[in-house]
């Protein structure tokens, strides 16, 4: 029975994934999200078979039906990452169990935590959009920024019990203290060290995690930022050929909000770091 739970969960999560795809391509030009699905090569509108997640790109091989162009893998690899963190994030509200005592409890559904998991899914959704954009355009749009950092004060707020840990009053200006230096940086740098997004974004993270775990996932971003740019360079040097379409350097632009999101998550899901952590700092 949990095994097909977690399945469904999985497709409805790739489902939400589809409309984070649209949301994606449509933000920021002159279409709205109501309108129907088409094919940007041919603008053929696309039938209910051709939008079922995942599948329909397998069942496709990856290609329009009508002009055979070929579709984004950005589609499938959403779809995929948000399946996946739909299942995670269920493991970690409880599972099964927890979601029947919580919703078809014979004393009454437990607004709170529906509510309160409700929450945690946009977020976790306006996560997702935020890595896909800002490794795309190297840019964090404020919209997505701000409304991350709405819902974790109010998460932050009217449902404490979602925190690890009891809550003090530096958590609540978590967001602000976290904020803070990235925010320096862009002012130092006039822009050429940090983009003033990824302070908007501390400023989220603080309040969904609280000042210590929110340090700890920016250490860690940091950490990982750093090991992946050198190993970038370091295959770029060794194979004297770029990894992606640009050679890569020391002066290189890379978006750090999916290493920020990263840590994030990596503190979020894996209690143990919290714990290792807090005997190098706390």
């Amino acid at each position: 029975m949990e095994p097909l739970f977690y399945f469904f969960i999985f497709l409805f999560g790739a489902i939400i994934g589809s409309f984070l795809n649209v949301v994606l391509y449509r933000h920021n030009t002159t279409m709205t999200l109501m309108g129907r699905s088409f094919c940007f090569s041919c603008n053929k509108q696309l039938t209910w078979k051709e939008l079922f997640p995942i599948a329909s790109f397998i069942a496709l091989r990856g290609k329009c039906r009508f002009c055979k162009s070929k579709i984004d893998n950005q589609y499938v690899m959403v779809e995929g990452v948000m399946g996946l963190l739909s299942v995670l994030l269920f493991w970690k509200l409880g599972g099964l169990a927890t979601f029947s005592e919580k919703v078809f409890s014979v004393t009454g559904a437990d607004w709170t935590w529906i509510f309160s998991s409700s929450l945690l899914f946009v977020v976790f959704s306006l996560l997702l959009v935020i890595v896909v954009y800002d490794l795309k355009h190297k840019i964090i749009p404020d919209n997505f920024s701000y409304a991350f950092a709405s819902l974790s004060l109010l998460k932050m707020l009217f449902f404490p019990t979602t925190f690890p840990f009891t809550l003090t009053l530096w958590d609540l200006f978590a967001g602000l203290i976290l904020a803070s230096p990235f925010a320096l940086l862009w002012v130092i740098s006039q822009g050429r060290w940090m983009g003033l997004g990824d302070a908007k974004l501390a400023l989220g993270i603080g309040w969904f995690l609280g000042l210590k775990a929110g340090f700890v996932s920016i250490v860690l971003a940091f950490w990982i930022g750093a090991a992946f740019g050198l190993s970038l360079i370091a295959i770029n040097k060794l194979q004297k050929t770029s990894f992606f379409k640009h050679h890569v350097t020391m002066k290189s632009e890379i978006p750090f909000a999916p290493f920020l999101i990263l840590g994030l998550l990596l503190v979020y899901f894996v209690p143990q770091i919290m714990t290792f952590f807090s005997t190098l700092f706390f």
